[in-house]
């Protein structure tokens, strides 16, 4: 039997959030669910029940009710979502009009600023007045290329109280990159800022800003904030306003809201772009509202008095999930730049200063305190934290471990997963149950996620794909410029004809109900046939010292295929044979022989999207004389120079 890491107490379990659902569920349903397990297989036996709980449950603003949960959770995609209903979705985000902080700002060492929720509804009213006077309407698209600011959380919540659609770009991504992406939707409005700050130093956004707008000709106005100067240099940008001069003077206006259906576009997100150009996904507002309450307030246990901080850009859907925050009336703690700058405490001193309670990251960040031996819980006062929620890549046992060991000993860690496909998780925590090392506690309420091999035959214990057998409100409602829906169809549904197949590779286990990931499934390695996440391959290099990163692909050589492994070395250290020998011995005692690469290659840095995921897939093309469609999608795409220079050895 496993032993937990961690389990609730008493306590903990009668103040969560979960427990006062369970109790909503049993009284209106005459049930008698005791435990989180319990509720997940009631939510997935009667899904419309418990959707309808939800809307009740988070009180979910409406001018006109629904007429019909949905129509059919068969029906993948085209389930339609409480139809009739009549809502807003900035709404029921500004439902707090007090004195409680909304928002607090931190910019690096530069800039530190304070919201409250009664200063957010002036501001937002004002901005709405002036997107409706430039004649935004409900369907108009709203864009921006912008940092994790508290005006691209205004500008958002404008644009959608008008009935805009929103869709935005972190500014640390390339002028091209954000073309490609906002381009594609021709948005009326672009809102963006004249720079941003990175490990200190300020960097003008000015030229990439001036670049965007010239390639999007349906623009009416780009609103430039700023943020390293007091008065950016508008000139080079083609209808160009500073956004205190674009913002309604009449501080008292009122803030009018759109009342729209269910289905009424909010959000569109775009899919990585490391294969084309980006998918422009259209995601509905009642289902992207019901989704991000239910993840926030029963997964993520969310309560008004919680102070909530996510590493992120708004490029990462973890930005729109973040925002919705709002919506419980908790305090957003929004940081802006590098979390290790200037060392590697500056997170967790804003962590301890703003008493911040839930603590998003990535895998990655914690792999990187790992290497550090960073101890946060030594050397913070971290009294107030209680979770930490981890997303973006899977995170080994060992990470698992050392949050417990080395952060707190008594929090909830919630790791997540899910996607930008649904702007939410199909895994996820809670705070009533246990957590064990390496795994997701379960999956998320309401969807049916099962693990399934090459025949679609459901299975447990062992690597699978991850699939979900029924209809979920936030699923997109469909692809931008897809009047077929075949991209659509293609991205989810060819592999298992009805049924979402979502690219990830998991393992489900019977005695926990946890999941654990292994990377995606379109970089599962096949060497003599036999599957190989890439994950398992990365928890035992990563625990080598002398390695800070690594990346394994397969190779398509001999009539089979081999694994390369790519190491990236700390500083001094190099790549000897003994090393080799170490890597190749400790993967054959760890893993399996089949585990073993066939090469293992030094190499200068390892490529990443912009939202900080591995991407086996371009050097996977390289190294299989495919092209590399889009770098732009890469935070760092001068690596794959390196890849391609020693691609003769490799071939040989």
């Amino acid at each position: 039997m496993k032993t937990p890491l961690w389990s609730p107490s008493e306590e903990w379990i009668k103040k969560a959030n979960a427990s006062r659902f369970i109790d909503h569920v049993n009284g209106k349903q005459g049930q008698n669910l005791k435990t989180f397990a319990d509720l997940y297989r009631w939510s997935i036996e009667n899904t419309p029940d418990f959707w309808a709980r939800m809307w009740e449950f988070a009180d979910i603003k409406s001018s006109r009710g629904y007429d019909q949960v949905v129509d059919d959770l068969k029906k993948m995609p085209g389930a339609k979502w409480f139809s009739g209903a009549r809502l807003n979705f900035a709404e029921n985000l500004l439902r707090y009009r007090d004195d409680h902080p909304a928002f607090i700002f931190k910019g690096e060492t530069q800039k530190y600023a304070r919201m409250t929720y009664r200063e957010l509804y002036m501001m937002v009213a004002r901005l709405a007045r002036s997107l409706r006077q430039l004649g935004i309407k409900p369907g108009d698209r709203v864009a921006a290329y912008m940092p994790n600011m508290m005006e691209t959380a205004i500008a958002m919540l404008a644009a959608t109280s008008a009935g805009a659609a929103w869709s935005s770009c972190a500014t640390d991504i390339g002028s091209q990159a954000a073309l490609d992406r906002l381009g594609q939707i021709e948005p009326k409005v672009l809102f963006t800022v004249n720079g941003y700050y990175y490990k200190g130093k300020a960097f003008s956004s000015v030229a990439n800003a001036a670049e965007v707008a010239k390639g999007i000709p349906s623009l009416k106005k780009v609103v430039v904030t700023s943020y390293p100067d007091e008065k950016p240099d508008l000139t080079q940008i083609p209808k160009a306003i500073r956004w205190e001069d674009f913002l309604s003077p009449e501080l008292e206006t009122d803030l009018e809201f759109e009342q729209l259906p269910f289905d009424q576009p909010v959000y569109i997100m775009f899919s990585s772009g490391t294969t084309g150009k980006p998918k422009c996904m259209v995601q509905g507002a009642g289902g992207i509202l019901i989704n991000h309450l239910k993840e926030l307030i029963l997964h993520t246990d969310l309560k008004r008095e919680d102070r909530i901080l996510y590493i992120t850009t708004c490029s990462w859907m973890m930005w729109n999930w973040l925002i919705s925050s709002l919506g419980v009336g908790a305090t957003i703690v929004l940081f802006d730049g590098n979390p290790s700058y200037p060392d590697d405490g500056a997170i967790w001193k804003l962590l301890q200063d703003e008493k911040v309670t839930i603590f998003g990251t990535s895998a990655s960040y914690i792999n990187y305190l790992k290497s550090q031996d960073f101890q946060p819980g030594k050397n913070f006062d971290l009294s107030s934290l209680r979770e930490i929620s981890q997303t973006g890549s899977p995170l080994s046992a060992e990470g698992f471990q050392y949050a417990y060991q080395e952060i707190k000993k008594d929090l909830h860690f919630n790791s997540i997963s899910g996607g930008t496909d649904i702007n939410g998780c199909f895994a996820a925590g809670n705070i009533i149950s246990p957590v064990y090392a390496g795994e997701l506690q379960g999956p998320a309420l309401a969807m049916k996620v099962k693990a399934y091999d090459e025949k679609g035959n459901p299975v447990y214990d062992q690597q699978a794909e991850l699939v979900c057998e029924a209809s979920a409100p936030s699923m997109p409602l469909y692809f931008w410029n897809d009047p077929s829906g075949e991209k659509y169809k293609s991205a989810y549904f060819e592999v298992y004809p009805g049924v979402w197949r979502h690219g990830d590779y998991i393992v489900m286990h019977q005695d926990t109900g946890g999941i654990t990931f292994y990377g995606r499934s379109d970089s599962v390695l096949k060497p003599s046939g036999v599957r190989i996440g890439t994950a398992e391959i990365y928890n035992v290099v990563d625990k080598f010292g002398e390695v800070a990163d690594s990346l394994v692909i397969g190779q398509n050589y001999k009539g089979d295929q081999r694994i390369l492994l790519f190491v990236q070395l700390r500083p001094g250290q190099t790549l000897t044979d003994e090393l080799k020998d170490r890597i190749r011995k400790t993967l054959r005692e760890k893993a399996s022989p089949r585990h073993i690469p066939g090469m293992i290659i030094a190499v200068p840095d390892i490529p990443y999207t912009l939202n900080m995921k591995k991407v086996e897939s371009a050097v996977t093309n390289i190294v299989n004389g495919r092209p590399v469609l889009n770098r732009d999608a890469l935070k760092n795409p001068e690596c794959l120079d390196y890849y391609e220079k020693i691609l003769p050895e490799l071939q040989k």
